[in-house]
């Protein structure tokens, strides 16, 4: 390795789903057309495999991008820096690689990101803004005027255990593939090395009931003032609290399309929302008479009958302009966000400014917790359970202690002695 290696920034290889080949297709994976500073032997097999395997991925455009990105951080530094396949890593290589990605060098840190690929006269050509490891801030720390800096590059607990999940299931697949007898990072018996293990569990991230006030009270004005715009931001803040959506779950992709016909009416007059959410997997909600009353709302703002008729396929979400559904969580998210700051705008005027400040750290999936959080004070753990598509129970647990201030306020007033 020369040091000009570490001083430059690496070029992308692996582009979009939508712009990748069907590699189970091709004859021939030559990796010396892609990487033009000289593959190492073996960079071939590594290219095949890596392309096979994200390609598995073409039903989850979300896994397939988080995987792609350590995928691609792991044959940038095998083949650049220590010129060997991917696949005759060991389990001492796997943990220096594991070291070089919670520090790498400032070439290869990006301070905003960057696509892989741009068109460039009808062709996809690599972009030399790209960077594997990209700094970012909160949104806090970005509403508060601070910029990124590479320097101060650190990943998060949860971005090193997403490289060990996605390196893991690499080898495991090369494992299945025959091409290595046993998986490297599962060897690596003390990962405690790089996670640090708390001993309390992670803080459930959700805004308060006043904040909540002030939120949907905030999406109601608005809906009441310019309802050909904003109806539709009611019912999307009413989604994601009532029915604990993700947002990738009101989106339309290749995994799914949400449609109003997904709220089902059942033998005993019960009403149910469908939905495909996380690895894949379909689950039913419960509606409640308050979120029907929501739904009825919306539908009478767009002209359809009160509640949706079996096998209705208008799109849940619709586009704001044109026909179809939107398809991007993005611009979910700019609805949300658009919303708290209305709402902060809000509370600071009425003398909140404690209360306004905490919500401009919110995210929209902190309202998914929060009415995890609120139902699981009253509701069955078991109802919220499945309602929510938990896993297991211990998961739902999380959230009954989840609100940190009644957590404090319980306690303050404890003796230090009898008195």
């Amino acid at each position: 390795m020369t040091s000009s290696v570490l001083k430059t920034a690496p070029t992308p290889f692996l582009d979009t789903l939508k712009d990748m080949d069907n590699p189970h297709r091709r004859k021939r994976f030559d990796a010396a057309e892609i990487f033009a500073d000289g593959a190492p032997r073996g960079a071939d097999i590594d290219y095949e495999h890596a392309l096979k395997f994200l390609y598995g991925y073409n039903g989850s455009t979300a896994t397939f991008n988080a995987y792609r990105r350590e995928l691609e951080r792991l044959l940038q530094w095998s083949w650049r820096i220590e010129s060997r396949a991917a696949y005759s890593l060991a389990r001492e290589d796997i943990e220096e690689f594991i070291r070089f990605s919670l520090s790498p060098p400032a070439a290869w840190i990006g301070e905003a990101h960057a696509p892989r690929f741009v068109a460039d006269k009808g062709e996809r050509k690599a972009n030399p803004k790209w960077r594997p490891f990209v700094a970012s801030l909160s949104k806090t720390e970005l509403k508060n005027g601070r910029k990124p800096d590479a320097k101060a590059y650190r990943p998060s607990q949860a971005a090193v255990r997403a490289t060990f999940t996605a390196l893991s299931s690499f080898y495991d697949y090369l494992t299945e593939e025959n091409v290595i007898s046993a998986n490297p990072v599962a060897l690596i018996r003390q990962k405690s090395k790089f996670i640090k293990r708390d001993q309390n569990a992670a803080v459930v991230r959700r805004i308060s009931n006043l904040q909540w006030d002030y939120v949907i009270e905030t999406a109601e004005m608005l809906a009441d003032d310019n309802p050909s715009t904003h109806e539709r931001t009611l019912f999307i803040m009413n989604c994601l609290f009532a029915l604990y959506l993700r947002i990738s779950e009101l989106v339309a992709d290749e995994r799914s399309a949400p449609v109003m016909g997904d709220f089902r009416k059942d033998q005993d007059g019960n009403w149910w929302f469908h939905v495909t959410g996380k690895g894949n997997k379909d689950r039913t909600v419960t509606v409640s008479d308050a979120m029907l009353g929501a739904l009825k709302r919306y539908r009478g703002a767009l002209g359809l009958a009160p509640l949706p008729a079996v096998n209705e396929h208008t799109p849940l979400i619709a586009k704001a302009r044109g026909p179809g559904p939107v398809t991007s969580t993005r611009q979910i998210r700019r609805i949300v966000q658009d919303c708290f700051d209305a709402a902060f705008e809000r509370m600071e005027s009425d003398g909140l400014a404690d209360d306004a400040m905490e919500l401009r750290a919110a995210t929209v999936h902190w309202l998914r917790h929060t009415g995890i959080s609120e139902d699981v004070k009253t509701r069955p753990r078991e109802h919220v359970r499945d309602d929510a598509g938990h896993a297991s129970m211990a998961t739902t647990d999380r959230y009954i202690e989840s609100d940190r201030r009644e957590r404090h306020a319980s306690a303050r007033k404890k003796p230090l002695r009898d008195l």
